[in-house]
This record gives structure tokens, C-alpha cells and sequence, in this order.
């Protein structure tokens, strides 16, 4: 292991010790963990600035803390970070201690809400140099799910012979994803944008981002289309609500259209309404490559090192919406409050321990 400064044994960290309703003032409590030692391909980042995902309610809701002859585990969530390496394994190629890092990490090891964090150096990108670490921290798991969504599942960059022009259908674009998404389908892609928003200001944020149309999805969406002079549409990504949704998009795609979603449908979705037009269905879950360790692992820092020149460039911006303050449990429940209630514009980012 690779370490130039004094580590701490024990650090401030936010979790759980049982499955509550965010309302309860124990479903996410300060805690005080040790500093965890790398692995071979580890970097251990002193965490400056995190962001707040649907992912982390619904894991939260989802996932019991584990316990040893009667003692439980905390549970740390978190899935979006920037900050700082501060030791590194002894396999560790990419990255060198001081250098300044933005990630998601991996779903089955402990969250970034900790004053110190390990994760894989394959999953991990150089932190934008003209951000802030907050507005970096907003960047790297709704890129990935962007990126990957767009460019390995619809293959959206890719010349495609029966459609005339790409039209792409962005339901619930608001939302981080979407704020990503936008961006990237019109900096990487010819396709034409149409991004779905009901309230005057998330209608004013997609259509800044570069949106080519801004539809309400609270209308019948055959009807909005029509009101814009679109027939069919050759893609749709769902960000939320895909089964309110299903049959309208299945309705608005062209023949040999994709549909694309990163939603968890309570009901189990109907495939068979998809054959007449011989639509395929893609579901992106942007933690897949680490969960099953797949060899091309690597593609994820790849992708947000271009992600991060681009940002450089001036051609992509974050899509930081509101700063919490600092990183407590007090802020991350209402982070988690307002993520339950579906409204938040653009990604809720806090940032800083205090002196650790």
C-alpha cells in the first residue's frame, strides 16, 4: 500500500442500523467507523463531496443491515463521490495519492457517505479540474447510467438505416440522468431531443440543456407529439414511472424502435405488445460491470475521463441542483425526503466531514 500522509484509524461516516421511514430520526444516523484499508486494485479517497440518488432511499428501504451474534452492521449508502486519494493498493496503475478523483463506485461494498472510502480504480475518473468537488460529485453515477444507456444499450451514435433521423424520447428529463443524458445525445449524436417536463422550471432547466422539444407528460403523449409535428419517435428512454407510461410508448415508437429504462416497475412489464413492430426492450443499471467483476470494468474510468474533458472543454456541464450542506445525517434525510417525493430538478450534492 501507497500512503504519504497521516490516515486516521476512525472516521465519521452516515448509515443506518435498521430499515426506517425517513420521516424516523434513526433512518440515517452519524456514526463513527474505522478507516478501511485498501485492496490490491483499491484507491482510498478522503471523500470531499457527495450527491444524493434514488438509488439511495431505494436500497435503504430494501436492504436489512446484517448482524454477527447479535451485533449489527452498519449500513453506508452513497454512490457518487469526489475527493481526494489518500493511499492506494499495491496493484493500483492509474491513480497516485494526491491526485483528485470523482466515481459511483460499486453497489455491493459500503457507500461513499464516509469520511473515507476505498473503490476500484477501474471505476473511477479524474475529477473535472474546473469544478468544484460538489459539482463534480453530482457528475459520475448519472453519466455512467447516460453514457451507458445511450451509447452500449441503444447503440445511439450508431449510423441506423431505417430510420430518416433519430428521434429520441426522454420521459422524466429533469432528473440527473436526464440532465446528463441531454447533454450527451446532442454533443455525441445527430438525434433530435425531446425531453418530457410539466413544471415551468423543470421545462426551463431541460430546454437549457439543450433539449430540441419539451413535451408534458402529465397530456397524452400522442398528443404532445402531434402538437410538435412528431409521428413516431425511433428511441425512448424512461427515467421514472415506465409502467404509467408503457403502452404510450410503445404507441409513439416506429417500427424497429428501442425503448430503454433504469426503473424498477412494481408489476412485471408485458413484452409481448412489443412484437408487432418488433421493438426491443433495454434495461441499464450502470452498477452491472462491478457487480459481476466483467472484464471490460475498465470502460467505466474510460468513459469518465472523456466525461471529465468534455466538462473541462466547457461542452458539459453538471447538473448539480441544490447543496444540502455539509455531509450529515441530518442533511442526507432530507436529501432522501425530497428524493422521495419526486421533484428534484438536476442532483441534491453535499459536501465536507468538518476538521477530520
Amino acid at each position: 500500500m501507497s500512503a504519504t500522509q497521516l490516515i486516521p484509524t476512525m472516521m465519521p461516516a452516515v448509515g443506518y442500523l435498521q430499515s426506517l421511514p425517513i420521516s424516523d430520526e434513526q433512518a440515517l444516523i452519524d456514526l463513527a467507523l474505522p478507516v478501511p484499508a485498501p485492496g490490491p486494485y483499491d484507491l482510498l479517497v478522503k471523500v470531499e463531496a457527495i450527491a444524493a440518488n434514488p438509488v439511495d432511499y431505494k436500497i435503504r428501504q430494501r436492504r436489512v443491515p446484517q448482524s454477527t451474534d447479535g451485533v449489527v452492521s452498519a449500513e453506508v449508502l452513497g454512490w457518487d463521490a469526489s475527493g481526494v486519494v489518500v493511499a492506494t493498493g499495491d496493484a493500483v496503475t492509474a491513480y497516485k495519492v494526491g491526485d483528485a478523483v470523482f466515481y459511483a463506485g460499486a453497489l455491493n461494498r459500503p457507500g461513499a457517505n464516509s469520511a473515507y472510502h476505498l473503490v476500484d480504480e477501474r471505476l473511477v475518473g479524474p475529477k473535472p479540474q474546473s469544478l468544484s468537488f460538489a459539482d463534480a460529485a453530482a457528475l459520475p453515477l448519472t453519466a455512467i447510467t447516460a453514457w451507458e444507456m445511450l451509447f452500449d444499450r441503444l447503440q445511439l451514435e450508431q449510423p441506423s438505416p431505417q430510420f430518416k433521423r433519430k428521434v429520441l424520447l426522454v420521459s422524466g428529463a429533469a432528473g440527473g440522468v436526464g440532465s446528463v443524458l441531454i447533454q450527451l445525445t446532442k454533443l455525441k449524436t445527430d438525434a433530435f431531443v425531446i425531453a418530457t417536463a410539466s413544471r415551468p422550471e423543470s421545462q426551463a432547466w431541460v430546454s437549457a440543456l439543450g433539449a430540441d422539444a419539451v413535451i408534458n407528460h402529465q397530456l397524452p403523449l400522442a398528443d404532445e407529439l402531434k402538437r410538435i409535428g412528431i409521428d413516431a419517435v425511433s428511441h425512448v428512454v424512461s427515467l421514472v414511472d415506465t409502467a404509467a407510461y408503457y403502452q404510450q410508448f410503445i404507441d409513439a415508437l416506429a417500427p424497429q424502435g428501442k425503448l430503454a429504462l433504469i426503473d424498477d416497475p412494481v408489476e412485471a412489464l408485458d413484452i409481448r405488445p412489443l412484437k408487432l413492430k418488433s421493438l426491443s426492450l433495454h434495461w441499464e443499471l450502470m452498477f452491472t460491470r462491478s457487480l459481476f467483476q466483467t472484464p471490460d470494468q475498465i470502460a467505466q474510468q474510460q468513459l469518465l475521463r472523456e466525461v471529465s474533458a468534455l466538462v473541462d472543454a466547457g461542452l458539459l456541464k453538471s447538473t448539480a441542483g441544490q447543496h444540502l450542506g455539509v455531509i450529515n445525517a441530518a442533511n442526507l434525510r432530507q436529501a432522501h425526503t425530497l428524493l422521495e417525493q419526486g421533484s428534484v430538478i438536476g442532483k441534491l450534492v453535499l459536501a465536507g466531514f468538518g476538521d477530520i
